[in-house]
């Protein structure tokens, strides 16, 4: 892979970013919109010029998390940060919670700003609609850094079920949201503590700023209806691979404290152009916990010719 020189010092400029990143506004170059998609809307920031870039955020988070990432990519990209059905400021539909849907829904608002082709930049359940829009739309996907969460359905997904760390796929259901309703802030803070490298390197006003997210009107059902959809996004996994792996080139990235270099191996089962990198000193939570590594990892791989 050829690294251009802008893509060089885009890396070099990273370094000024500290190694944990607070939630800040995006650059006044940003806008949002609200667009509608197939039976949602989507609050979408927008900015830059050029080559598009599509970042999808995970639970926990909301588009608000890739501001650090935003900030470079936004001096010569079109940058497009939605925040994901049900989740941030987006709308709340009662269904569509499948990662199928949700790649539709990403698909619709490059429509809607003409946007034919771009990279994307994906994190945990991001990276499931990431897969699903890649399979869907080969075409309109030029490469993709993957980060830190497998795929449903495929590779070693059923190790993934069994470990004691994921006992939030099955945590759903009326009763499971009145444990939750006005605890929102306890229950993220056991993501942040337990899936970090270090706990601290999630600020407060970080907690602060999601908790409230979560705990607007219908935001917790709605992020717990990510993983009761599993089910079926396996189902549809297996079908997109059935029709054969990804071949745009793909960087896998895992924190050491996490997936590490087995992003790459996951990743391997559904792309044949997998390159790996693992972000040091870091759990889950890798645009919180060291924001300056990931930029310089992923800005030379999107502005790779």
């Amino acid at each position: 892979m050829r690294i251009p020189l802008i893509a060089l010092a885009s890396a070099a400029a990273c370094l000024a970013l500290p190694a944990a990143a607070e939630v800040k506004p995006f650059p006044a170059s940003f806008h949002t919109e609200e667009i509608a998609t197939n039976g949602a809307t989507l609050h979408v920031r927008v900015g830059g010029k050029g080559p598009a870039v599509v970042l999808l955020h995970g639970f926990g988070d909301s588009g608000d998390m890739w501001e650090p990432l935003a900030e470079v990519l936004v001096k010569d990209h079109t940058v497009i940060v939605p925040d994901l059905r049900g989740m941030g400021l987006s709308s709340h539909p009662d269904t569509g919670y499948d990662k199928k849907t949700e790649a539709q829904d990403i698909a619709a608002v490059m429509d809607h700003l003409k946007v034919t082709k771009a990279a994307l930049v994906t994190h945990d359940i991001g990276n499931m609609v990431g897969y699903a829009l890649a399979a869907q739309y080969p075409d309109r996907i030029t490469r993709w850094a993957v980060i830190d969460a497998p795929l449903p359905g495929v590779g070693n997904w059923a190790a993934q079920l069994s470990n004691p760390k994921t006992w939030h796929f099955n945590f759903h259901g009326p009763d499971e949201e009145r444990l939750v309703a006005g605890r929102e802030r306890i229950f993220l803070d056991r993501f942040y503590n337990e899936l970090s490298a270090n706990p601290a390197g999630i600020d407060e006003a970080t907690r602060v700023h999601y908790a409230e997210l979560y705990a607007r009107p219908h935001a917790m059902h709605d992020a717990l209806e990510q993983f009761v959809n599993f089910t079926q996004d396996g189902i549809d996994n297996q079908a997109f691979l059935a029709k054969g792996k990804l071949t745009m080139p793909v960087l896998a990235i895992g924190g050491d404290h996490s997936y590490g270099a087995n992003m790459a191996t996951e990743l391997n089962f559904v792309a044949t152009n997998v390159s790996s990198g693992v972000i040091t000193d870091s759990g889950h939570w890798i645009m919180e916990e060291q924001p300056a590594q990931v930029v310089a990892m992923v800005v030379p791989f999107i502005e790779a010719k």
